[in-house]
């Protein structure tokens, strides 16, 4: 089809400016996999070195941190299998553990601190293990020293309806008051300014509609006579040093850092790195990372030469317009009312909504100029990686991941929602049932789009769950995080806590990553078989095709910037389920923005970007879109590629400026792509069909790219596809669900399997394992709770490998008891044995429920004939370890609970002990004097249930 001339139509591309068009950033391939053999790769994943162990957030509790403390817990962490640890100085947490011993805290970049500092880099130096350093402390930072002019700002409204005729007089004051902002640590040195004030009709259809007062700010009180009729005063407050830093440790606590001025950010980050190397020298090579964590600025949205840089890139004065695009706000800067004051009439909403757009932009601008480039340089400048959790409100969600070493992302056990991970996964809320969150989609496309393999995340994150959460609950959700693209974890949290502590020791958040934990020592099979996931990850490529352009700018427009990841409003909220859906299909997807449209080549009917090739483009729920990415998307479709739009066909341009002729353009480029019949395509989902299912069909209706078919999808079953050494595939699947097991053929795509071996890599063992494929190129894939597996097709084939697939199993019988009960306490509490003739849970026992450690279940096994080969030990709270005559046949700590037995067991009778570890949670919730135990159990909304308890089974034998 021939392509309109658009230019001589007269459509001459003019405002809508591209969203992010000014961003820099380095986009590199490091390739790992390009100098090694698969053979070298697997004697990595083999023997994985201790920067691919997770790491764990160290939480320096109030900064009471001592030397010989410092290095038994470095020992601890190394003994369990950690490869690094993130230096998080912290404020005490004096709400839940009251007693500090009165060890004095050190005051952040004190010489005793930058000492302290020192010995924990020789020390886990002395142990291989990795140090990053958080940027000041708690978050957004910020410091006690900082002058006013180096800290945040932010512009609120308020709003007071007046009916005319009558006389309207209120205290300045007063209002100040309404609009303090609702931050999580207020700041007592905060400033408040009236800025504007103007006198607003209802309905209101333009700027130019108020009456500007402006003469009356500088008055103490504001009176003025209201004329006949409907009107509103509209208050425009600016507060300086508005928030102080959360949970800051001595020293980086007080005001927040204003992160929009390039000099105070650089300024700030200078005197942390020159107070340091000034005392200890260069922190190149002792150092992996500078950390920030999650941009949380508490709602700040201003600087003082904003409108000046506004006028400069949007080419209008914003001042107009700033009482009608402002929301009222709430804690975060959340918005809590999205009508907020007066109606407009639908051309002026229309108006707002496009400046707002064009704030929201400038701010984004701003911050990614003057923080996140400037903390980047800051990185080179001392030789020391840049890693980031680089979203929060008011950042480029996509763009701002893509110029750090390592960025990050998140997932969570629980939080206040109370989403249960592994137990739930519907469409109705995407955050329900995933640990990933939904911004961790953007972190890792950032990093595939940039050629960054190591995509950090602050893994499993726990306000709730303290001590109920399991390692495997750990594993299933971190399970969840390799699916979005994450390829290295950061554990949260471990407490800095001194053995004298007052049981069970100081707890700022996590876990409970502590010696005292009854599944510490077990720990390390965790974080084994984490290494070795990430190792493999790390040195593959991640692969996709098939791009989801999110609509951010209608958000922006709409609702304003939200509160990432955990956003209070979406305007298309299920796009994350979108991707999901094609990974839950047996595809793979990546984000991509506006910016990445424009600077991406179209090739043979792909949109190509750094390594990454997209044929196929989503565009869910999008309306507005940018003429040049409107013709990129032309572009495409003339060349052969696909594009879909969901709900809607984008139909006008972003942002105010000549908004009549760019939304033309559009609508005008969008009528040329929707003549391509076979490329383009405007979908639906009918209301009673599930997004996995519904994108089951349209992948097959319009033959939309997959590698894999899976014949019974399943909402908790995932996978995900990267690219290793000399052109190995490599398949990571996972079943989500913490209690169902899943069954389900899979089909490879014959191009992947042809000559090539499927191989099993086994990440608890590191062994690899031969597997047999079917003539059709397929394969019954079985998963009990919460396991996984690892399928890599190797270009090698005839390789012999030890190792034989499993078989099938008859069921026997059921091990019944009786059964003798040895309980061994947490804190050596005496518990009597007792003898139950069936296995139940101990946890609807009262004098049992509160019970926390090792229940030793005891019985004998008595064999006439066939010799059972397999024991599953059906429901088990929490970890098993199985003992036949004495001996240890085996640990379990996630999935099916199951044992080969054969070379245990012998003919006659024999002697069976299953010891069971249980969790913490049902022990605390008794400690009714201990306020800690009690916080973290029963109080606030942390209320929670009783835990199942012990061996639940039934105890099943199989031949």
């Amino acid at each position: 089809m021939k392509r309109r001339s658009f230019i001589n139509r007269g459509l001459v591309l003019t405002g809508g400016t591209l969203l992010g068009a000014s961003i820099p950033f380095a986009c590199r391939n490091p390739g790992p996999s390009a100098t090694l053999s698969i053979d070298e790769l697997h004697k990595i994943f083999m023997n994985p070195e201790p920067a691919y162990h997770p790491f764990v957030r160290w939480w320096w509790n109030g900064n009471m941190v001592k030397r010989e403390e410092i290095k038994r817990e470095l020992l601890l962490l190394k003994e369990a299998g950690i490869g690094g640890v993130e230096i998080n100085p912290i404020e005490f947490p004096h709400r839940v553990n009251g007693d500090d011993l009165g060890i004095e805290g050190h005051k952040w970049l004190s010489k005793e601190w930058i000492g302290l500092l020192d010995y924990t880099l020789e020390e886990a130096a002395k142990l291989n293990l990795s140090c990053d350093l958080i940027v000041g402390s708690g978050w957004p930072f910020g410091s006690e020293n900082l002058v006013p002019g180096e800290r945040a700002e932010v512009i609120l409204l308020h709003v007071d309806h007046i009916e005319g005729p009558a006389v309207f007089e209120k205290n300045k004051q007063e209002v100040f008051n309404i609009v303090d902002p609702r931050v999580t640590v207020p700041n007592p040195e905060r400033e408040f300014q009236l800025q504007s004030l103007l006198l607003v009709p209802d309905p209101v259809s333009s700027t130019s509609d108020s009456d500007n007062l402006s003469h009356l700010i500088n008055n103490d009180v504001i009176k003025l006579k209201v004329p006949k009729g409907k009107y509103a005063l509209y208050w425009l407050v600016n507060v300086k040093s508005f928030a102080s830093v959360i949970n800051g440790a001595p020293g980086a606590a007080g005001s927040i850092l204003n992160h929009m001025d390039k000099k105070a950010v650089r300024s700030y980050l200078d005197n942390m790195s020159q107070s340091i190397e000034n005392n200890i020298g260069p922190l190149a090579g002792r150092l992996r990372s500078f950390f920030c964590d999650s941009m949380e600025l508490e709602g700040c949205n201003w600087n003082s030469d904003l409108p000046a840089e506004f006028l400069k890139r949007r080419g209008y004065d914003i001042n107009p317009w700033l009482p009608y695009i402002l929301f009222k706000v709430g804690r975060l800067g959340g918005v809590i009312d999205d009508k907020y004051g007066v109606k407009k009439t639908p051309e002026f909403e229309e108006q707002c909504n496009r400046a707002r757009y064009d704030f929201e932009l400038t701010k984004a601008e701003l911050l990614h100029e003057r923080f996140t480039l400037t903390f980047l340089e800051w990185c080179r400048d001392t030789g020391v990686k840049s890693r980031s959790q680089a979203y929060g409100r008011g950042f480029f969600p996509l763009e701002s991941g893509l110029g750090y070493d390592i960025p990050e992302g998140e997932s969570w056990t629980t939080n206040w929602l109370k989403h249960r991970v592994g137990e739930e996964m519907p469409d109705e809320d995407y955050r329900r049932g995933r640990a990933y969150t939904m911004i961790n989609k953007y972190v890792s496309s950032a990093a595939h789009l940039a050629g960054t393999r190591t995509v950090s995340c602050e893994e499993m994150t726990n306000t709730y769950l303290v001590f109920n959460t399991s390692l495997e609950r750990l594993k299933n959700g971190s399970d969840q995080s390799i699916i979005s693209g994450i390829t290295h974890s950061v554990w949260h949290g471990f407490n800095y806590s001194p053995p004298e502590a007052p049981y069970p020791g100081w707890i700022q958040y996590g876990s409970y990553l502590n010696e005292n934990n009854n599944w510490w020592p077990w720990f390390k099979y965790l974080n084994k078989y984490k290494a070795r996931i990430s190792a493999l990850l790390q040195n593959s490529g991640f692969f996709s095709d098939i791009a989801i352009l999110p609509a951010n700018a209608d958000l922006w427009a709409e609702m304003g910037v939200q509160t990432d990841p955990f956003p209070e409003k979406l305007n298309v909220p299920y796009t994350s389920l979108l991707w999901e859906a094609i990974c839950k299909n047996g595809g793979a997807s990546d984000y991509i923005s506006e910016l990445i449209l424009k600077k991406a080549e179209i090739k043979k009917g792909c949109l190509c970007f750094g390594s990454k090739s997209f044929g196929t483009i989503f565009l869910p729920g999008v309306k507005s879109i940018t003429a040049e990415s409107a013709l990129k998307l032309l572009e495409l479709v003339e060349s052969g590629g696909k594009v879909f739009c969901i709900e809607t066909i984008p139909y006008k341009s972003t942002g105010l400026k000549d908004y009549i002729t760019t939304d033309s353009q559009v609508k005008e480029i969008f009528e040329s792509i929707s003549e391509y019949k076979d490329n383009f395509f405007l979908l639906s989902k009918p209301e009673n069909e599930s997004y996995l299912e519904w994108y089951n069909k349209i992948q097959e209706k319009y033959s939309l790219p997959k590698y894999l078919d899976i014949d019974n999808p399943d909402p908790y079953l995932m996978q995900v596809r990267y690219q290793g050494p000399q052109k190995s595939e490599i398949f990571f699947f996972s079943n989500s669900n913490i209690t169902r097991s899943y069954s389900g053929m899979v089909v490879f795509d014959r191009k992947i399997v042809k000559g090539k071996s499927a191989m099993i890599w086994d990440p608890e063992s590191g062994e690899r394992q031969s597997l047999e494929i079917g003539k059709e190129n397929d394969f019954l894939l079985e998963l009990g709770p919460a396991e996984s597996l690892i399928i890599i097709f190797e270009n090698n084939p005839g390789q012999k490998v030890s190792g034989t697939p499993d078989q099938d199993y008859n069921l026997m019988g059921e091990l019944k008891g009786p059964w003798k009960l040895i309980f061994s306490h947490c804190r050596n509490i005496e518990y009597n044995s007792i003898t139950i003739n069936s296995l139940q849970d101990l946890s609807e026992l009262e004098e049992y429920k509160h019970f926390s450690g090792t229940i030793s279940y005891n019985t004998t096994l008595d064999i006439d004939t066939e010799v059972p080969v397999i024991m599953d030990l059906g429901k088990v709270c929490d970890i098993a370890e199985l003992y036949i005559n004495g001996e240890l046949c085996g640990t379990k700590w996630y999935g099916k609970r199951i044992y080969k037995t054969k070379e245990y067991l012998k003919p006659g009778r024999n002697e069976i002990e299953i010891k069971i570890v249980t969790l913490m949670g049902n022990y605390m919730k008794s400690l009714v004097d201990n306020p800690n135990a009690q916080y973290w159990t029963n109080l606030q909304r942390k209320n929670q249930e009783y835990t199942p308890l012990g061996l639940i089974g039934p105890v099943q034998l199989y031949s």
